[in-house]
């Protein structure tokens, strides 16, 4: 089960800058000028989680394998992308595809960075894509709405629920709003009909300030404008400076990175902290395995179900489930390990309807 999120933005922001260092290599050619990233690179990162090496040292494993979220550098988007404008068509088609949306913005003035709108307002480039994505949603859903009325007043039960749906979506779209907006109006029922639309504007955002080297430990007013539209639509929002992680990311020691963000001011790299955001924005959670061979994080959507996180590891354990021995991460560490939680009474049986805990620890059984 892959997650992703696309990583978007006007041309210059610095995107491919964060995408490079978020996957530690040069495979998005940084440049400035626009399009210079024109089809979407890929790249895996591990999701940083402390948990992780705590149970490798309990659980005296020779491996720590880290759960992973993939991320898409996709191509600069202009005003007028909706109507084919730059790379329009390529970007739509790219974003419709990720499962969350890294709105990268500019918020570090000055420099020899070309900025395509002619001045840094980071407000105004959000709204500039936000405003594309919700055109690109409405054209898509009134080219679908005629032909769902018709259906529907022949009687087609599945074309009436989608109307019931669609129209409202559309009303939404026009008054400005993006279609997240219509998952606080829908019971779950229609919930699933509207996800089934794959509108843009639905999909989970973050907003990431990307701010200079001096702001990176403090942010700036920038920034702070950019954490305002966070809260007031219920996301959040990231500071980085691109710049600073892409050197960190060039540094080959721990001790390296550690000394270089001390002495920015910094305890961690921001890309840690977009890379956790993410996975917060996805509604993701991670469930572990440990044994001698291996420690590893295995990630799951909120609300699975102990069979579902079986078939995460292979669909054999969820077809075959039978139950799932399950300690939580507190009792495992502090229990010394799977022996010490099984004599204090911490190790539970789970069964088929089991709702998966993050930072559970799971042994499955199964029969194939």
């Amino acid at each position: 089960m892959g997650f992703n999120c696309g990583i978007v933005g006007l041309p210059n922001v610095g995107k491919s800058t964060l995408f490079n260092a978020l996957t530690a290599t040069a495979a998005a050619q940084a440049a400035n000028y626009p399009f210079c990233t024109i089809e979407p690179n890929v790249g895996r990162v591990a999701v940083p989680d402390e948990r992780l090496d705590k149970l490798a040292v309990v659980g005296q494993s020779a491996k720590i394998i880290p759960t992973q979220l993939e991320f898409v550098d996709i191509a600069g988007l202009v005003r007028g992308a909706a109507k084919g404008e730059g790379l329009g068509n390529q970007f739509l088609a790219h974003i419709r595809e990720v499962d969350a949306v890294i709105h990268v913005l500019r918020c570090f003035e000055g420099g020899d960075v070309t900025h395509v709108e002619g001045s840094v307002d980071p407000v105004r480039d959000a709204e500039i894509v936000e405003t594309e994505l919700m055109l690109a949603d409405l054209e898509s859903l009134e080219k679908r709405l005629s032909n769902a009325q018709k259906k529907a007043k022949a009687g087609d039960k599945e074309a009436q629920e989608q109307v019931a749906v669609m129209e409202p979506t559309i009303k939404v779209l026009q008054d400005g709003a993006p279609a997240r907006v219509m998952l606080t109006k829908l019971d779950a029922e229609k919930k699933k009909i509207f996800h089934l639309l794959q509108l843009v504007t639905a999909k989970p955002v973050l907003y990431v300030a990307n701010v200079g080297e001096n702001d990176a430990a403090s942010g700036n007013s920038l920034a702070e404008k950019v954490a305002a539209k966070a809260g007031a639509e219920g996301t959040e929002s990231v500071v980085i400076a691109a710049a600073i992680e892409a050197e960190v990311a060039q540094l080959d020691s721990v001790q390296e990175k550690k000394e270089f963000l001390s002495s920015l001011g910094l305890t961690e790299p921001g890309l840690n902290k977009i890379i956790r955001a993410g996975y917060r924005r996805l509604d993701l959670l991670t469930f572990f395995t440990v044994g001698p061979k291996e420690a590893r994080a295995w990630t799951v959507r909120r609300g699975a179900t102990a069979p579902q996180a079986a078939g995460v590891i292979h669909t054999d354990f969820e077809h075959g489930f039978i139950k799932a021995e399950t300690i939580d991460y507190e009792s495992f560490v502090n229990c010394g390990g799977e022996a010490g939680a099984r004599e204090a009474g911490k190790l539970r049986q789970e069964g088929k309807d089991y709702i998966v805990h993050d930072g559970d620890i799971f042994h499955f059984k199964f029969n194939v």
